[in-house]
């Protein structure tokens, strides 16, 4: 790498950084100054804010609610879109073409179109998903089946799945031992990396959740917009708080993935 090279590549990685990490910073600041609306910076801090906003017993309930619906979105993608890119990269390439063309569908609906078509389906249908938790799930499936899929896809284009899956059928293994032990092991890092994408989109989504379930079902990003009408500094505090859940538990799972990594690798026999 020549130093002519470096001159251009630092300040544009630099600008990059810097408009990443300045609006992160400063929703940080804001939701720990006592006043910042006369100088450049803060005059005064205090986690009154913090204190104020977590301590409603809301902030607890909506937090686990999405939570657990971020997980449970993650594994219905998990359980849908695996085993169909499998099958269409091994299997049925000819039906690639369609599912490449499906998986990009969602970019081109709006969260309040998306909301409105299922409520209209499923209230004809004599199943309990109306208003319900269960319907919101359904919809961020949707909606993040361009990133799970894409991630799936390319991490199975990196691997000779047609080679890996004769040498394990040689050994005795049915389709679904070949899928799960076989296959899955060898695309971890594109399983992870859709799973964290499906995840912080889950947890962050609002507009969906505001016109499918509403006040019925609390997540964490109404709870804050409801605060942006009210107190700007504590919906700072919120806002600062779901980027560190959602950046805490993508480490997890990173961390979680490399661990089971590493004892695959120790495990296998040399």
């Amino acid at each position: 790498m020549t130093m002519k090279s470096l001159t251009w590549r630092a300040p544009v990685i630099g600008s990059f950084i810097a408009f990443m990490i300045v609006p992160v910073i400063a929703t940080a600041l804001f939701s720990v100054a006592t006043r910042w609306d006369r100088t450049l910076w803060p005059e005064g801090l205090t986690l009154n804010w913090w204190i104020k906003v977590s301590s409603r017993s809301a902030f607890l309930d909506t937090l686990m609610n999405s939570l657990w619906l971020s997980a449970l979105s993650v594994l219905v993608s998990l359980i849908l879109v695996v085993p169909a890119a499998y099958l269409v990269h091994a299997r049925m390439p000819r039906a690639k073409p369609w599912l490449e063309f499906l998986s990009l569908v969602p970019f081109s609906l709006s969260g309040v179109v998306l909301a409105l078509a299922l409520i209209r389906l499923y209230s004809k249908l004599p199943l309990p998903l109306v208003n319900t938790p269960n319907l919101l799930i359904a919809a961020y499936v949707i909606i993040t089946l361009p990133f799970m899929y894409r991630a799936v896809m390319n991490a199975l284009e990196s691997v000779d799945t047609n080679r890996l899956s004769e040498a394990a059928q040689s050994l005795g293994a049915n389709p679904a031992q070949v899928l799960l032990r076989v296959i899955v092991p060898n695309i971890a890092p594109g399983i992870v990396n859709g799973s964290l994408l499906v995840f912080s989109t889950a947890f962050a989504e609002f507009v969906l959740a505001n016109l499918l379930t509403g006040t019925r079902f609390k997540t964490f990003p109404i709870y804050l917009v409801e605060f942006t009408r009210s107190d700007a500094r504590q919906a700072s505090a919120l806002a600062f708080m779901s980027f560190a859940f959602a950046w805490l538990i993508s480490l997890a799972i990173l961390w979680s993935a490399t661990r089971v990594r590493q004892n695959a690798r120790a495990d296998t026999p040399h």
